[in-house]
């Protein structure tokens, strides 16, 4: 079971330093062609999404690894559920309906979180 966290746990938190190291180092004009929604956001909400999401994939991996707090990575995998749960909202209410990427990410931060307890 750790060998599955640590595979699954690794490769969402691989999407979500690259997803969020592009959303803190970019500007508007560069994200656009791979994220619509950041015209209808402050820049500094973006930035906080990228921030967030980096933070994320730290408490995925840090936690287990050090031994210090490992209920903060069953914290992580909880917020990139409701993360994505609140991405797809914006994605519909824009009348963006290519949405299976964010449901996957579900699927996905959802079976890191039942992994997680395994850590507990």
């Amino acid at each position: 079971m750790h060998l599955a966290y640590w595979l699954v746990a690794g490769l969402l938190a691989l999407f979500y330093v690259y997803g969020g190291g592009v959303k803190l180092v970019r500007g508007r004009d560069e994200l656009r062609p791979m994220m619509a929604w950041v015209d209808s956001m402050p820049m500094a909400a973006v930035r906080g999404i990228g921030l967030i999401e980096v933070l994320g994939a730290a408490g995925l991996l840090l936690p287990p690894l050090t031994g210090v707090a490992p209920w903060l990575a069953l914290a992580a995998a909880v917020g990139f559920v409701v993360l994505q749960v609140a991405a797809t909202g914006v994605h519909l209410r824009m009348g963006d309906r290519m949405i299976a990427l964010n449901l996957a990410l579900i699927g996905v931060a959802g079976v890191t979180v039942w992994l997680a307890t395994g850590w507990l």
